[in-house]
């Protein structure tokens, strides 16, 4: 009898603290769900190194150190991997939510490109510009700002975005697994001149058969056992075929792998270096770029962190069927508190300002409905600065197939659009339609809210505007604006 209770304490501890019953779930489908999460996540350990590691500073300087030839690396993928544990863990215990945050794709090459390469910025003075970023939407989310915008979203223009999000995540999933790539004569096209060449192109047709066929007969834990068995057949793939990982800077080895060769490696551990956290410089860029420049490079990334986040919380859980009648999830603003905190932290951390990954959808697609799945993805995260080399073995190929599958399934939402009136239609088709086209979430949203303040305007119906809706549209337009902005105040 003792040893009954002590077993089912901590269980119902557990339960109650992450509402998993309340919520349809279980223990097990939790610690799936977080690992999904993880696997179709983790390439960014590899990707943010990439990204920031072989950029010069306006000093001439590399992140991390080094002469740029990949010895920085490691510190950056640990410093990733570590930066990226936390915050999914806060998010997971302070938010309960299904959610698990990295850094930003996208918001990192801005860093790297558009602010640490200015002349005289420094890699400190860059992560301090992301950290200022953090503590201004974190006053936005304290004094009530960034959620009651949320809130005045209308809830047809919150399921575009869901559904916006879900063909952008499975465009995700093409490009990574190198399915779609840049074409000779057109934007896009199907693998390399048209047709599928290469074997890891086969891999992930296989990962995607496999993740559809797990899903249509409802076997528990597909996706997982999908990446994982695909792994499985990547890694005999390479070790039969030696085909090694395609160059992306030089475009050699086309039909290689297009981020992790799936290796077995000489050793499954390796000691972290942390020795990049806290390097940064809170004010230094003011001194080297001038106010202006550092408020409207602030202006830019603050912009796509406030409504990505945005975007990714109504995606998620309108999948995990979590949202309000007004497509709000529980908790918001917490979920808003841990993001902000995100970005001070990526800063802090020099990888970048982190966010709330569309990825997490992945592992809500695996039945994930708390926020115990972003504990098992943060304490993924934290084994991966010491298990680097395993969580290589894992192709973006493999990872790949769950962000297809889990694209199909937030499409399906949809049909909550009421297509025959024009004036949501329009805006909902238009954010839809520009987050893929666009590879950005950001200038989706952004599209979409400026045309449903032009069509309520034209359609003479001023008192349809929430105020706020007024505000982010006007905000938007200088976003996209922003580059003749900067020649006028530069």
């Amino acid at each position: 009898m003792t040893s009954t209770a002590t077993q089912s304490g901590p269980r119902g501890a557990l339960d109650r603290f992450f509402k998993i019953s309340q919520r349809g779930s279980t223990v097990g489908t939790e610690i799936r769900g977080g690992l999904v999460t993880f696997f179709t996540m983790s390439y960014i350990i590899v990707l943010n190194p990439l990204i920031l590691g072989f950029v010069q500073d306006g000093t001439g300087q590399y992140l991390g150190g080094g002469s740029g030839q990949g010895e920085n690396l490691g510190t950056i993928a640990a410093a990733t991997a570590l930066v990226a544990g936390v915050l999914s863990i806060l998010m997971g215990t302070i938010a309960n939510f299904p959610i698990a945050l990295a850094a930003g794709l996208g918001l990192n090459a801005v860093v790297a490109y558009a602010i640490a390469s200015l002349p005289g910025m420094t890699w400190a003075d860059a992560m301090g510009i992301v950290v200022l970023e953090g503590l201004v939407i974190l006053v936005l989310v304290l004094t009530g700002f960034r959620e009651a915008v949320f809130r005045a979203v209308p809830r047809e223009l919150k399921v575009a975005i869901s559904v916006g999000i879900g063909l952008f995540i499975a465009l995700i999933g093409f490009v990574d697994a190198g399915f779609v790539r840049p074409g000779a004569g057109t934007v896009i096209e199907l693998g390399i001149g048209g047709s599928l060449a290469g074997w890891p192109s086969l891999v992930f047709v296989f990962g995607l058969v496999l993740a559809v066929i797990l899903m249509v007969r409802k076997v528990r834990g597909g996706l997982l056992v999908a990446i994982i068995a695909t792994t499985v057949v990547a890694v005999v793939v390479e070790a039969i075929g030696k085909i090694g990982k395609f160059d992306s800077v030089t475009g050699e080895n086309p039909r290689g792998w297009m981020l992790n060769s799936p290796e077995v490696p000489d050793s499954l551990v390796a000691a972290p270096d942390f020795s990049l956290l806290g390097q940064f410089s809170l004010f230094g860029a003011f001194g080297k770029i001038g106010f202006v420049a550092v408020v409207l490079l602030v202006f830019s990334i603050l912009l796509a962190d406030f409504f990505d986040t945005m975007g990714t919380m109504v995606a998620v859980g309108a999948e995990a069927d979590l949202l309000d009648d007004e497509g709000n999830p529980p908790r918001s603003k917490q979920i808003l508190i841990v993001d902000s905190l995100a970005a001070v932290a990526g800063g802090a951390g020099s990888t970048s300002s982190n966010t709330a990954f569309i990825e997490s959808a992945s592992g809500v697609g695996d039945g994930a409905r708390t926020g115990l799945a972003s504990v098992v993805t943060g304490v993924a995260f934290l084994l991966a600065t010491f298990l680097s080399p395993l969580v290589d073995m894992v192709p973006s190929e493999a990872a790949a197939p769950a962000l297809v599958v889990v694209g199909f399934l937030m499409v399906m939402q949809v049909s909550g659009i009421d297509w025959k009136n024009y004036e949501i239609a329009i805006p909902a088709f238009l954010t839809m339609v520009l987050m893929p086209f666009t590879y950005s979430i950001t200038a989706g949203i952004g599209a979409g809210f400026i045309a449903f303040v032009v069509i309520k305007l034209a359609m003479g119906k001023v008192k349809g505007i929430h105020p706020l809706m007024w505000l982010a549209a006007v905000l938007f337009v200088a976003y996209f604006a922003l580059e003749p902005i900067k020649e006028l105040l530069l």
